[in-house]
């Protein structure tokens, strides 16, 4: 089996292929859909790559790093869950549906080779009725805030990061909108597995 190469010259010479206009097309498009996306240095909102429309996603202006404390993280996380997060406006008449929910402090881990800290945060969420008023199931939100201990990220906002029970995908705050849907999806998930599994 022989290994044959071929200069830039003798490339730039052939005619253009379907494939490589179709990839010019495709970098074309990839190029755009990125500028929709970039935080800008005005700190605007950016729009949701999940939804191409022209909605924007709701953030708050985060902590920096030098002044981050736990219990400040824990406010501003619930700040972002009650003004950025939009719910569903559920009329069910009188036993319409309202989310509960409450934010813990777990731990802090420290990676001194990356130099920052993690705090992770536990969001439970609920919906309890008159006719349940405790709760069958109920959806976590896992929440790490990424504290940078390099001198000069001191003034740089923390970084929020959040995964829905169950999910893989990991969000970012101020650039993916939360959907109720992936809370209902977790509660509805063990409400089957419930049905098919004797206790």
């Amino acid at each position: 089996m022989a290994l044959t190469t071929m200069s830039m010259e003798e490339d730039d010479d052939r005619p253009p292929s379907n494939l490589s206009s179709g990839a010019e097309e495709l970098v074309s498009t990839v190029l755009q859909r990125a500028q929709r996306h970039v935080v800008t240095e005005k700190n605007e909102p950016i729009s949701d790559p999940e939804n191409v429309g022209d909605e924007v996603t709701k953030n708050i202006s985060w902590a920096a790093c030098g002044v981050f404390t736990v219990d400040l993280g824990k406010k501003q996380i619930e700040e972002y869950v009650r003004t950025c997060w939009d719910w569903e406006a559920d009329v069910r008449g009188p036993d319409r549906d309202s989310w509960l929910s409450g934010l813990d402090f777990l731990r802090t881990t420290e990676e001194p080779d990356q130099h920052r800290s993690l705090h992770h945060y536990r969001l439970r969420c609920s919906v309890p009725t008159s006719r349940t008023p405790v709760p069958e199931a109920t959806a976590c939100v896992h929440f790490v805030v990424e504290v940078s201990q390099r001198a000069r990220a001191r003034a740089v906002p923390v970084e929020v990061r959040f995964v829905v029970e169950s999910n893989r995908l990991v969000h970012t705050a101020g650039r993916s909108r939360f959907r109720e849907k992936w809370l209902r999806d977790v509660i509805e998930s063990k409400a089957a597995v419930r049905a098919v599994v004797d206790f």
